[in-house]
């Protein structure tokens, strides 16, 4: 596994929650929307948890084309349980397609970053959250840094 993989699987282990609660869900919703806006950013942020929508705001210079890459790319964080950045990255490890290697759909599913499970400590991925507008890279670190807060404020409490 190349030091790139490793270092996704790190984030993995590190951004689980103890619990994640719908009312979680707006709490990181707008943040996520907040810190885009002071970074001038212009992106779909979606929350899904087991199977369900909860959370989605389109930021104004978005289009349904973010709405679709949202989709696409929260179903490689749930079927994988991995960040859609680190599925993008093994395919370009393996030199494979995702077609090739778990024989998908690249019209269904986008290894692309930007997408990230949402994980439960001893329970395992209940949803994703997922950012679309800017370069896959940049969609996958703003997740990640927000993630990063609430995950601080989660095991503070605890």
């Amino acid at each position: 596994m190349s030091s790139i993989l490793k270092a996704r699987d790190e984030e993995h282990s590190e951004l689980q929650f103890s619990s994640f609660s719908n009312s979680m869900a707006l709490e990181l919703g707008l943040r996520l929307v907040e810190v885009a806006r002071l970074k001038d950013q212009v992106v779909t942020v979606d929350i899904r948890k087991h199977g369900q929508q909860i959370f989605h705001y389109a930021i104004e210079g978005t289009s349904a084309d973010n709405d679709s890459w949202i989709i696409r790319k929260s179903r490689i964080a749930d079927r994988f349980g991995k960040s859609s950045l680190y599925m993008k990255e093994l395919l370009l490890e393996k030199k494979k397609s995702l077609e090739e290697l778990y024989f998908l759909d690249g019209g269904e599913y986008a290894p692309f970053g930007g997408s990230f499970p949402i994980i439960i400590k001893e329970t395992g991925t209940i949803g994703s959250v997922t950012v679309s507008g800017l370069p896959d890279v940049e969609d996958h670190e703003l997740v990640v840094s927000v993630l990063r807060e609430f995950v601080r404020k989660d095991t503070d409490k605890n």
